[in-house]
């Protein structure tokens, strides 16, 4: 019994010693390299690498800006596609030509002068009777031409009232779906052309209405001139009766 008991005790001790002895031949080769890891050092890295992009995505963001604004430009920059100018000048021109085909006395200063002094003038004491009647036609196809005239220019404008209502529908459009700010103020241009040529009308209705009125006025008093100066006639007591010799047969009779 005691000798098993040294047997159990022998193998332990050697079992003991086995580490000892086998430490040396699982050392690792004197060639063999160890990592080293160094937090800082870590921190350091991953905090450049997101500051290098950051400015990467701060680099992106900058041209899409420029990029965007260069878009605005060019939309701010484009034309309008779309252009009244020629019908409202159409208007405006149909208007003057009516002006200027005046029948009479005309627009024109000089010859209203000339008209004031000669047909519309005080009648002449010397003038005959078939001269104050032409002078007194004459100044009645004036009037009339003047109504008729009136007449026409007012027919224009209404004509016109069509085209002015599609332009101002087309050019409020054109500024609602306005892409930059050129084409909207070139449709905001175009819309006080428009009024303009409106107003133009305008000016053009009260100038021939004015012109008729005034005709007919100028009319109505070189007609009590010219009354007056007939009454004058009239009156004015003449060479009376003069006698004379009277045969009842002829002679030889």
């Amino acid at each position: 019994m005691i000798i098993r008991r040294s047997r159990a005790a022998l193998v332990a001790a050697s079992l003991l010693s086995l580490p000892i002895a086998i430490a040396p031949l699982v050392t690792p080769p004197a060639s063999a390299q160890w990592i080293v890891y160094d937090p800082t050092n870590y921190v350091q890295n991953v905090l450049q690498a997101a500051r290098a992009l950051e400015q990467i995505n701060n680099q992106i963001t900058s041209l899409q800006n420029e990029a965007e604004m260069l878009i605005n430009q060019a939309r701010n920059l484009a034309s309008l596609p779309y252009s009244s100018l020629q019908r409202l000048e159409q208007s405006i021109q149909r208007t003057q030509q009516l002006l200027a085909q005046a029948q009479g006395v005309a627009f024109d200063v000089q010859q209203i002068d000339q008209a004031f002094q000669t047909t519309y003038g005080n009648a002449s004491l010397s003038a005959s009777d078939q001269r104050l009647i032409a002078d007194a036609r004459t100044r009645w196809q004036h009037t009339v031409g003047g109504l008729q005239d009136a007449m026409r220019v007012q027919a224009t404008v209404v004509g016109n009232l069509d085209t002015n209502r599609a332009e101002m529908s087309a050019l409020l459009g054109q500024s609602q779906g306005a892409t930059g700010a050129l084409q909207a103020a070139q449709a905001g241009n175009q819309i006080l052309a428009l009024q303009a040529q409106q107003l133009a009308d305008l000016t053009a209705v009260v100038a021939a209405d004015g012109r008729a009125r005034a005709l007919a006025e100028a009319e109505r008093a070189a007609a009590a001139e010219q009354g007056r100066e007939q009454r004058r006639r009239f009156l004015t007591p003449g060479a009376g009766y003069q006698p004379g010799n009277a045969s009842m047969f002829p002679d030889g009779n």
